[in-house]
């Protein structure tokens, strides 16, 4: 009887076969900000971002995707290097702000890491804006690890408390991409990292039902990872994720120490913590019912068919991690017989 329900079990978890909902590019990250000119300002003219596009969403669509009623909400596309984010103020209803003690062991946090050519520019670029600060100040990972030594990197904040990080690659790591010297201070974003409670049922989720890849893995700890994420104690087991295209997702598991708190069980996507990963699909029809199978949380229910481009797409679901992170799946709306 024992061994049967084990099988049953293992049946249960194991990743549907032929997944469907294989993500073909990760598109971008769309950030909650209170007021989206004074953040255009910020991200355009401190830390070199393009505004792209702006556009004002509402009505029946919208509200089903992101599951809150009478949504309105301005959103800026903006683009750095071959990456982009999306800035997204909720005209109404707003949602809850960020907790003023949030910390990078909490599992609502969420960064974009902005590959930069000189960190000690960078740095003293942000000190002279009187950017505030996340980390002591740029730290270079030891050389006894591996895969990230030699690495530079600094936490900081947006106006809104949104956590963000510098990062400047030693020549031996890093895509050929990050190491242009012609002056250009940012470059782009290599990835969003999300704070995860247990890798493994975060692989089973990213890897084993969207098809992300595993592109690399680390154990990081020491006194230069407590000051770069202000976590005394922190040993992290971070797993680098990739599409084919489109930036990395991180895993941020923190071994050490325990202390970080789950997301907010009624969190919802016009929350000020709740930033979304957005993820271009080949077939979003094929994502929602494989995932919902699984018994994966969708935030809209079910697959939507939006009427207007304004978020990229024509079809989208919203999906919630074992965490709590959300991901928005979309397709063109193109046929799929």
């Amino acid at each position: 009887m024992t061994r049967s329900i084990l099988i049953l079990v293992l049946a249960c978890l194991a990743p549907l076969a032929g997944a469907a909902a294989t993500v073909e590019a990760v598109d971008s990250v769309s950030i909650n900000v209170s007021d989206l000119d004074r953040s255009i300002t910020f991200y355009r003219d401190v830390l070199g971002f393009r505004a792209i596009s702006v556009r004002e969403v509402s009505g029946e669509d919208y509200e089903h995707l992101i599951g809150v009623f009478g949504a309105r909400a301005r959103i800026e596309r903006m683009q750095l290097g071959d990456e982009s984010i999306n800035l997204v103020q909720y005209l109404a209803p707003q949602g809850r702000p960020r907790p003023a003690d949030s910390h990078a062991n909490d599992r609502w946090f969420q960064h974009v890491a902005i590959i930069v050519s000189d960190m000690d520019r960078a740095y003293g670029l942000l000190r002279d804006r009187h950017v505030a600060q996340a980390s002591t100040g740029p730290q270079q990972l030891p050389d006894w690890n591996s895969n990230a030594g030699g690495i530079r990197a600094y936490y900081f904040r947006d106006p809104d408390g949104n956590f963000l990080e510098l990062l400047q690659f030693p020549p031996d790591k890093g895509d050929k991409r990050w190491q242009r010297r012609d002056g250009t201070l940012f470059l782009g974003i290599d990835h969003t990292a999300i704070v995860v409670a247990d890798t493994d049922a975060s692989l089973a989720y990213y890897r084993d039902h969207l098809g992300l890849r595993v592109a690399g893995h680390s154990e990081n700890h020491g006194i230069e990872q407590e000051r770069l994420n202000n976590v005394f104690g922190a040993r992290l087991r971070i797993t680098a994720l990739r599409a084919a295209h489109g930036p990395g997702i991180e895993l941020l598991e923190y071994l050490a120490p325990q202390g970080g708190r789950p997301m907010p069980s009624d969190t919802r996507t016009n929350d000020d913590w709740c930033w979304l990963i957005n993820l271009s699909m080949s077939d979003a029809a094929a994502a929602a019912t494989e995932l919902r199978a699984a018994r994966v949380p969708l935030v809209s229910g079910a697959l939507v068919e939006l009427h207007a481009d304004d978020l990229g797409v024509r079809r989208a679901v919203l999906a919630r991690d074992p965490d709590g992170h959300v991901a928005m799946l979309g397709d063109s709306g193109a046929s799929h017989e």
